[in-house]
């Protein structure tokens, strides 16, 4: 499936309304997750998934599909309601934090929230960061920061062969050598093995020193303030250049890094749906439109090998 700009505009349902012609956004009922070799049987890790910062995926919501895969792989899943200097981080082997949503136009953490944060990882703690499109990386901007990561804060196109000349859905994989090499690619063994990750729009990351990419944006990725942009972006794409201040290209940037920080490891994702399973339900008699784990065959197992590398299964 290959999104159009119009597609697009109804898969980022996160920051604009849902369109007049789509009635629904729905966590996908049909998606079961299963596991055939589940890492824990005991002793399991404990998965807090924060719902305490405006956050637009949680466990009980858009994030649900990932709690039962990572319940599915025996890992302990429960949402955060509790801030982080508050308590919030006990007893949290891995905190995930996915599209925390802006709180007068900017970030939802308290500046001591982030220092609770950092010196948790910085300790041994172990953070998996998701911010999407805008508004999520301004919301994310100053606890990514504290990690030396740069949020793009826009929306990501790329180039597409479609009769818009863009599309939004992107596509990283072994064979378009977009998909980086790393313990969390290679799996515990073959049969874990990545070879493509989707992602349904999203933002662009800028790595701090040292990070090992994930996720490699291509050569001719712009970013757009707003989807409403997308025009300008198409021509940036056809031209190879722009003046407008609303678009920037984001070649050299990510969609998902890895990195240590002190005895702590850090996942950051500049894209949500990829590690969900969601519906657009129109109310006319188009089909269904299905975004996340639900359509991306790769992306499962690409949120289990994360989970993995940061709880230390992998090196």
């Amino acid at each position: 499936m290959r999104l159009t700009v119009l597609a697009f505009g109804l898969i980022a349902l996160a920051a604009v309304a849902l369109p007049a012609q789509a009635q629904q956004q729905l966590t996908d009922p049909d998606f079961q997750p299963t596991v055939a070799r589940p890492a824990y049987a005991a002793d399991a890790p404990v998965v807090v998934i924060d719902a305490a910062h405006n956050n637009f995926h949680t466990v009980e919501g858009r994030y649900a599909p990932f709690a039962a895969l990572l319940r599915a792989d025996g890992h302990q899943v429960r949402g955060g309601t509790v801030d982080f200097d508050a308590g919030g981080l006990d007893g949290v082997d891995v905190l995930v934090i996915a599209n925390a949503g802006p709180v007068n136009g900017g970030s939802p953490f308290t500046a001591s929230e982030i220092d609770a944060v950092e010196a948790w990882v910085r300790g041994g703690g172990k953070l998996l960061l998701i911010a999407d499109h805008a508004p999520f990386g301004v919301a994310a901007a100053d606890l990514g920061a504290r990690f030396g990561v740069g949020m793009g804060k826009g929306w990501t196109f790329e180039p597409a062969d479609n009769a818009n000349g863009l599309t939004s859905q992107l596509v990283y994989s072994r064979e378009n050598g977009r998909l980086g090499d790393h313990p969390i690619t290679r799996g515990r063994d073959p049969g874990e093995a990545v070879a493509t990750v989707t992602a349904f729009t999203g933002q662009s990351l800028i790595a701090p020193e040292g990070a090992d990419v994930l996720m490699h944006l291509g050569p001719q990725a712009w970013e757009a303030a707003t989807p409403q942009d997308a025009p300008a972006v198409a021509e940036a794409i056809r031209t190879g250049a722009s003046d407008n201040p609303a678009v920037h290209s984001a070649v050299g940037r990510a969609q998902g890094l890895a990195f240590t920080h002190g005895e702590g490891r850090v996942v950051v994702l500049g894209e949500a749906g990829m590690l969900s399973a969601q519906l657009v339900r129109f109310g006319d008699d188009r089909p269904d439109m299905r975004f996340g784990m639900n359509v991306a065959p790769g992306n499962p197992q690409f949120g289990l090998n994360i989970m993995h590398w940061l709880t230390g299964l992998l090196p």
